[in-house]
């Protein structure tokens, strides 16, 4: 079953078999929407037998906290990040560079390249397809030609490009997971946004060709990712005063990285650029002194939010595999 959902959940796939597994879990300040979704799909959350992730970004990744703790289902992400996860490393997730809060989690099976995932009566095929992250994954299920492909590419878009965590051959590495997919017999695929993919093969053509376009151009790769960044930023605090945006991006590192690095201006020159461009492209707007996401969200809940808790802050002790 699949649920596309608005940000700042990613979408999530439930497999329903004699196994149940949730492939993941949505932003952390809905999780018990995850729940109830779950719930209404005819599997009870303490049925799930596998929570699985595709990466561990905190739109994927935030309802692992609450599943794992109440209800004690088992996670499973690709190792390189469940390393990370699992030390409380402050680089888990990204979060603390992209301010995104996620709730403490441990990862419990450890997955690489080509492992097999039962369900029950049938078997998912893990591929490791980095890109988006070093640690993202792809799960095939050969039978039905379905393919579960999270942020590595998307109906119209593909996932944006983390040049300053995930290196600077994050493209090659792109088109390199996409070379991987195109030689499978995709009938349908569920990505982590938008809707589902009914030309799989055409979708990862065109995802292709972009990231051709972008080796030529490394200037467009890091505006896809400003903008997208920007833009969750904007989602999960419901938008940003006009006063204090500002001091809000000179204090947070994706802002400070891509003005030096990739667009070569001093941070405080390049707030008014990216506010240029993100009302110029359409991504956000003025609503009352406030710059507003374009994207349809639903807003956390700003008691959830003010909790503000980074991968730096858990309790080592407690999740340490």
């Amino acid at each position: 079953m699949f649920f596309e959902r608005y940000f700042p959940s990613a979408n999530m796939v439930l497999i329903k078999d004699k196994l149940p597994i949730l492939i993941d879990t949505g932003f952390g300040s809905e999780a018990k929407a995850t729940e109830q979704l779950i719930k209404e799909a005819g599997v009870s959350p303490k049925e799930l037998h596998l929570i699985v992730n595709t990466h561990y970004h905190s739109d994927h990744v935030g309802g692992n906290f609450y599943f794992q703790k109440n209800y004690g289902v088992k996670i499973a992400a690709h190792k390189w990040e469940a390393v990370l996860i699992n030390h409380c490393n402050p680089e888990a997730c990204s979060a603390e560079w992209l301010d995104q809060p996620v709730e403490p989690y441990r990862v419990d099976t450890k997955l690489s390249d080509n492992d097999e995932i039962n369900t029950g009566s049938k078997s998912l095929k893990v591929l490791h397809t980095p890109g988006h992250t070093l640690g993202h994954i792809s799960l095939f299920e050969p039978e039905d030609g379905i393919l579960i492909c999270g942020d590595l590419f998307h109906n119209n878009d593909i996932g944006w490009i983390n040049i300053f965590r995930e290196g600077v051959t994050s493209i090659q590495r792109s088109l390199e997971s996409l070379e991987k997919l195109s030689k499978l017999r995709i009938e349908m695929a569920y990505s982590g946004h938008g809707p589902q993919i009914e030309n799989p093969h055409a979708a990862i053509d065109k995802a292709r060709a972009r990231f051709e376009k972008y080796l030529k151009s490394p200037e467009k790769i890091s505006w896809h990712a400003v903008k997208r960044i920007f833009s969750f930023t904007l989602i999960i605090k419901n938008g940003l005063e006009k006063e204090e945006i500002d001091s809000y991006l000179l204090n947070s590192g994706w802002f400070q990285d891509f003005a030096r690095n990739a667009f070569q201006h001093q941070p405080e020159e390049f707030v008014q650029i990216l506010l240029n461009e993100m009302l110029r492209s359409g991504a956000a707007s003025w609503k009352n002194n406030y710059l507003i996401a374009a994207a349809p969200y639903q807003a956390p809940e700003k008691q959830w939010m003010d909790k503000n808790i980074k991968p730096k802050d858990w309790q080592t002790k407690a999740f340490l595999a």
